[in-house]
């Protein structure tokens, strides 16, 4: 082989991408622009809009500012209102979601009537937004913390659920198998062999679902079901931007101590 040859074949590497896989993603590329383009027309939405929304989205800010942090005092027992909103429907659905999770397990549930009937439970509860369950709850009720309770409660069971009902079924089964060949029997079986295995991932799912409560009460008090939500709605019906603005700063340093809280117990339990 000639030295011209030599330079010309290590000039020529092969593709890492096959020409088969670039056509592929190319057409998913394309079918997926067109569809975000055909959304766009029937929306009557696009990116040209909201780049004209922008200068309108500078007038109302400055509405908002200086923001008003005085009102803190008189909007705690509210906030109170909105964490103790959020440890009720936690602690409530961290309850619940125990024998839904072993039910919704197919490596612990046996009967697969039963499993599949308690699968189809926890879609329909996931499906249905905690938005819409506070309406419905709150036109019940009246308004107030309980309809939100209730509404968070069925959120989080639904969510609960799932996340360790994947967790058991992805555990180590030889320690169920010798419980088992043992003699032991199922509850014995479920609190030496699964509890242990799954008690890190459930306590940090429980902190993980706290901490979306606390965000989702505040906006269920948009729809009269308790907590700060009331008031910050009232705020901004009332057009009283510099106490919303206040309002808003004091959710968002309320939720992120929270976070931090709960990020060192799930890391130092985990």
């Amino acid at each position: 082989m000639t030295e011209k040859e030599i330079k010309k074949t290590s000039t020529q590497s092969p593709s890492v991408i096959p020409l088969k896989a670039k056509f592929r993603v190319t057409v998913i590329f394309f079918i997926v622009l067109a569809f975000y383009l055909f959304s766009s027309f029937k929306t009557e939405s696009s990116i040209t809009e909201f780049i004209d929304g922008i200068g309108n989205m500078g007038e109302l800010f400055q509405k908002f500012f200086p923001p008003n942090l005085s009102l803190f005092q008189a909007i705690w027992p509210a906030l109170a209102e909105t964490i103790q909103m959020a440890i009720i429907a936690t602690t409530a659905a961290g309850i619940l979601c125990i024998p839904l999770s072993l039910l919704a397990a197919n490596n612990v549930t046996t009967n697969k009537i039963l499993y599949n009937l308690v699968r189809f439970l926890l879609n329909i509860l996931r499906t249905i937004p905690d938005l819409v369950l506070a309406v419905i709850f709150v036109a019940l009720f009246g308004i107030g913390a309980l309809p939100g309770i209730i509404a968070l409660v069925i959120f989080s069971l639904g969510l609960l659920a799932k996340l360790i009902s994947e967790t058991i079924e992805a555990i180590d089964m030889n320690p169920l198998e010798a419980m088992q060949a043992s003699g032991a029997n199922t509850i014995q079986t479920i609190y030496y062999a699964v509890v242990p295995q799954v008690l890190p991932q459930f306590t940090s799912f429980v902190l993980y679902v706290f901490e979306i409560n606390i965000r989702a009460s505040v906006v269920l008090g948009l729809v009269g079901a308790g907590g700060i939500g009331q008031i910050l709605d009232q705020q901004i019906k009332f057009y009283e931007y510099p106490n919303a603005m206040g309002i808003i700063i004091i959710i968002f340093a309320l939720v992120v101590i929270i976070e931090y809280i709960s990020t060192k117990v799930r890391e130092a339990i985990v």
